[in-house]
């Protein structure tokens, strides 16, 4: 069974995300070992400067970098990444393990993004969508994209 550890910086404070990611965690159960780790975003002034905001990022790097399983494989989410389809996501997901990847670690960085380093050291790079999200909403519809390629891979009607 695959291990995915999904890494996002920021607390899911709403409940009606809270409720939506402890959903797709329970179904993801039958698929893999999830295990959600939330770091604290740093917090930073209503305007900062361009020094403070990657202060902040590195900061969350670290954390980051601290909490990655060794010979993982790493995706950041980010706004550059490449925008896959989930049969794409699930035939990608499918590879790895097929290669014995079965540490995978899925990172989602805070109101302003993820640090250079991290994005540099992913095997992928994902982007969601051209647009904008909540980094909490992305939490969520990672999570479900995450389940769905499961679900693709097993064959079910889930996948419409």
């Amino acid at each position: 069974m695959q291990r995915v550890t999904l890494i996002s910086v920021g607390k899911l404070k709403e409940r009606f995300y809270a409720e939506a990611a402890a959903e797709y965690v329970k179904r993801l159960g039958r698929y893999c070992r999830l295990t959600v780790v939330e770091l604290p975003e740093e917090r930073l002034p209503e305007a900062p400067s361009p020094a403070q905001v990657e202060a902040a990022l590195e900061k969350e790097a670290g954390a980051i970098r601290d909490k990655l399983p060794p010979s993982a494989t790493l995706v950041a989410l980010c706004v550059e990444g490449r925008t896959r389809s989930s049969e794409e996501l699930a035939r990608l997901m499918a590879n790895w393990a097929g290669r014995g990847e079965n540490q995978l670690v899925f990172v989602i960085g805070g109101s302003f993004g993820l640090h250079g380093s991290i994005k540099a050291r992913a095997a992928e790079r994902l982007s969601m969508s051209p647009m904008t999200f909540p980094h909490h909403l992305a939490r969520v519809m990672l999570l479900e994209q995450i389940y769905r390629a499961y679900q693709i891979n097993a064959g079910t009607q889930y996948h419409k």
